[in-house]
């Protein structure tokens, strides 16, 4: 699960410098990581695990729905993450991250990224448990009869 799969690291990492708002979605996990940057003096930068969205309106009318003080957004970039969570801190995504969240000057903005990376490494434990006992999974291949 953790093979290249094409990911251009420097292209992400600009992104995740730039855009306004980024949509970190994780496959496996059936999850999205929103990341928007947006802030003003009463509402900090977000960063939330959210569902995956249906289609790109259902994204927008969600980020409607969780930021409803600020514009819609031009552009939102979504940036496929097929790997495990803990690579992004290993490939050094992740910090990129917590300084475009600190670069804001919320207080609160650093220990949100960490509460949603920490809600995603458990979400992945239950999934990875869930697949080794057979829980939402199916076996594909039967082992040979003796």
């Amino acid at each position: 699960m953790d093979g290249s799969y094409g990911m251009d690291l420097d292209e992400i990492i600009q992104n995740i410098q730039t855009a306004e708002v980024i949509c970190l979605h994780f496959p496996l996990l059936r999850k999205t990581l929103i990341l928007d940057t947006r802030s003003d003096v009463e509402d900090p930068p977000l960063a939330k695990v959210v569902p995956m969205a249906k289609s790109v309106e259902d994204r927008f009318r969600s980020l409607r729905r969780l930021r409803p003080r600020f514009p819609q957004p031009e552009k939102v970039t979504i940036i496929p993450w097929p790997k495990y969570v803990d690579s992004l801190v290993r490939l050094g995504v992740w910090e990129k991250v917590v300084q475009r969240f600190a670069d804001t000057g919320h207080a609160d903005s650093i220990r949100s990224c960490e509460r949603a990376l920490e809600q995603l490494r458990s979400l992945e434990r239950k999934e990875i448990a869930a697949a080794i006992t057979g829980k939402q999974y199916h076996t594909i291949w039967e082992s040979p009869k003796e």
